[in-house]
């Protein structure tokens, strides 16, 4: 194999398969960087509760100031309701049905000098809506601990605000949900004691969220008037950046609170924008691909008298083909190692550049993209296997 080797080299051009080499690596550290990048940067934008499913919006009415005046409602009604249901952008909607009721909240500390008491207030949705075990997220009525997802921004105030300005210790969300609420309900003539115990925090949510199952019975114990219709609804959607979200809130008057429309927005740019630096870069691949092949065509061209002399004193067209398709395995996977390299040191550089402002950066890894590198990698050798026994083939063929 060795002397058919040193027979069949004499032709090459290293300049076109050097041209083939910078081609195929230019094109493979493009397509492998936007599939880091995108993963990399795509929780900026996707980064949600683990607790709150996903795609969702939190719809509120129009507060002006003319309408407070005249003293327009800001619920709303049953046909509105309906009518948001008929959307064929709608997935699912629940409402969020607040307490009816004096909600009292204290938390002290022995031995720290932290006493913090409060009047609150507690709301509710619907149980599919939040993505928290069943074993945490339940009530039954009796019970004296009631599960409480709070704010992340109450925390914040707290540490950077209050406890900042009395030399007070901040507190972290851990010991915090180890610390259980002193609650006390009262309304209706009556008055009782309960603890909180917080099961998590929300960034998207600045509300107090109890389980539905206990705010069905606080409301119906504790309530001394009938249930009015909501003033916030939770709406799941099938894609938060369709167009006609956007068109039909703003005909209707409708507000999302956050930023869910614009989150959903950039990441469909982000998208957008990645799958067409892929198709370019898929597009270099191709063309080097061509390039590595009508290369080899040419050595095979210019080497046919060889060939057919080898195919002829016995050698078989496996053994003529394997040093071209050697070839081609060492370029292919010289430009695989070279292109992750590429990519881990670009990589290195922006997460280094954008760590601070976005932490959750450095949680990703490489195993997509050096997956997807070698099935490339495994497609392309295989291609070009192909193509040059097919040639060998016919040059076999031909001479029989």
């Amino acid at each position: 194999m060795r002397l058919v080797w040193k027979l069949l080299r004499q032709h090459i051009s290293l300049p076109q398969l050097g041209g083939f080499f910078l081609a195929n690596l230019f094109g493979m550290v493009i397509i492998l960087l936007s599939i880091q990048f995108y993963n990399d940067i795509l929780p900026v934008f996707t980064s949600r509760d683990s607790f709150i499913k996903k795609d969702f919006l939190i719809l509120t009415k129009q507060v002006s100031t003319v309408g407070s005046l005249l003293g327009s409602s800001t619920t709303f009604s049953a046909s509105e309701i309906e009518e948001l249901k008929e959307q064929p952008f709608i997935k699912n909607i629940g409402a969020f049905r607040p307490s009816d009721y004096s909600v009292a909240a204290s938390m002290g500390m022995q031995g720290t000098g932290i006493h913090v008491s409060t009047e609150m207030f507690f709301e509710s949705v619907p149980d599919e809506y939040v993505d928290v075990d069943s074993k945490q997220w339940n009530y039954t009525p009796g019970d004296r601990t009631i599960p409480i997802i709070l704010p992340r921004n109450y925390l914040n105030l707290y540490n950077f605000g209050f406890a900042q300005s009395r030399s007070l210790p901040k507190i972290s969300e851990g010991l915090l949900s180890m610390i259980r609420l002193n609650i006390r309900l009262r309304g209706n003539g009556l008055s009782e004691a309960f603890e909180g115990s917080i099961v998590g925090f929300s960034n998207r949510l600045n509300t107090i969220l109890v389980p539905e199952t206990f705010m069905n019975w606080a409301n119906a114990r504790f309530a001394s008037q009938k249930e009015n219709s909501p003033s916030r609804l939770i709406v799941e959607v099938h894609n938060p950046t369709d167009d006609r979200i956007v068109k039909f809130l703003k005909e209707k008057g409708y507000e999302t609170e956050g930023d869910q429309l614009d989150a959903g927005k950039m990441t469909w740019f982000l998208k957008m924008i990645v799958g067409i630096v892929m198709a370019v870069g898929l597009i270099i691949c191709i063309l080097s691909f061509y390039i590595l092949m009508l290369s080899i065509y040419l050595i095979l061209q210019k080497n046919t008298m060889k060939l057919e002399n080898l195919l002829l004193i016995g050698y078989s067209p496996f053994q003529t083909a394997w040093p071209y398709q050697m070839l081609t395995l060492l370029l292919n996977g010289l430009v695989l190692l070279l292109a992750v390299g590429c990519v881990v040191w670009i990589r290195n550089l922006y997460i280094d550049m954008f760590a601070p402002l976005f932490p959750m950066l450095d949680d990703t890894n490489l195993f997509p993209v050096i997956s997807i590198g070698v099935l490339i990698y495994l497609g392309v050798s295989l291609l070009n296997a192909i193509a040059i026994r097919r040639k060998i083939n016919s040059i076999w063929m031909h001479r029989s």
